[in-house]
């Protein structure tokens, strides 16, 4: 979906005029997020958001994985799969599943680390443990009850931070905010800006870390798109955050299209840009999740054109979350 712009303004008349139903919402996810969960067997970590759209969970978890067999751990990501048909528990193979199978990110994670889609998470717990995990990294999943979470992760983008701090559908909140802050072990702020520095402080109030990050691009895929005039395109939670990435990377980005998150490309809309780059002298470039959703699809035809723009997180204090993630799965383990 597409944010309504009014999200992310003060209060407003579509928001009041939503309050009844963002009441009812909040009401019943809260109630909801009071239930409990099974033990997974195995520590399990949520990187989660507290609102809907995009903020930097995927390249989290990446980041998460490498920290974690640094440790010596033997990570198994568990997802809902968001935009795939199949039901699961399935284990992700990027050389025989699409994203219309198990969903873009999945697909794109199972790249680095396995990956299990499982619609109803719980289920596929015990598919993750067949893979050797010594714990599991949930991505998504924190206003499910279904599993007992032992380290709840929050990632928020710094420049678009919660918006009004409305419940859905008068802002984007999953839930309100005071539930969510309870369940909340550390916070994640993605990107420079001062939009998350409230809900920053008032975890650090509650005597709970909060860890800067950012995104690094591929020094090699700069390279390589320096001094070409591009194309970019993204469906995307923020599809403007990586315009501005490529931009802030010395690129030079000529020409723009947003899509939603998760949008499934048609052939109509590739071929579109890529006759658009070709007429223009444009080089078309997008996210490595758009990417994926290219592969094995009716549209993929078209990807030998596009070139990926691949970024890591870098956390600005690692040793910090190194020590808490193990304080943490050390306290797990012996409870």
């Amino acid at each position: 979906m597409r944010e309504p712009a009014f999200w992310h303004r003060p209060l407003s008349w579509q928001s009041r005029l939503l309050s009844p139903l963002s009441m009812l919402y909040g009401a019943v996810a809260a109630r909801r997020m009071a239930q409990g969960g099974i033990g997974a067997g195995v520590p399990v970590i949520c990187v989660g958001n507290f609102h809907v759209g995009g903020a930097g969970k995927t390249p989290t978890v990446l980041a998460l994985t490498a920290l974690l067999r640094e440790q010596g751990e033997r990570p198994v990501v568990l997802s809902r799969g968001y935009g795939g048909r199949l039901p699961g528990p399935v284990l992700v193979d990027p050389a025989a599943h699409a994203a219309a199978d198990v969903g873009d990110e999945p697909l794109m994670m199972a790249a680095h680390v396995p990956v299990v889609v499982s619609r109803a998470r719980a289920d596929g717990v015990g598919l993750a443990k067949a893979q050797g995990a010594s714990l599991i990294l949930m991505d998504d999943g924190f206003q499910n009850p279904s599993i007992t979470k032992d380290l709840a992760l929050i990632v928020i983008d710094g420049a678009r931070g919660l918006g009004n701090e409305q419940v859905f559908p008068a802002g984007p909140l999953r839930a309100p905010l005071p539930p969510q802050l309870a369940r909340t072990d550390a916070l994640i702020i993605v990107g420079s800006g001062d939009a998350g520095d409230a809900v920053a402080a008032r975890v650090g109030d509650a005597g709970k870390p909060v860890f800067r990050a950012r995104l690094q691009p591929d020094a090699q895929a700069v390279a390589a798109l320096a001094g070409r005039p591009l194309l970019a395109f993204a469906g995307i939670g923020d599809p403007q955050r990586f315009f501005r990435t490529l931009r802030a990377s010395g690129l030079e980005v000529k020409a723009e299209r947003a899509f939603p998150d998760h949008h499934p490309f048609s052939n109509d809309e590739i071929a579109a840009l890529a006759a658009q780059a070709a007429r223009e002298g444009l080089t078309l470039v997008t996210t490595e999740k758009d990417l994926a959703r290219l592969r094995r699809a009716p549209s993929g035809r078209h990807e030998a054109a596009v070139s990926a723009f691949p970024v890591t997180l870098q956390f600005d204090d690692v040793a910090a979350l190194r020590g808490f993630v193990a304080q943490r799965l050390s306290a797990a383990r012996t409870s």
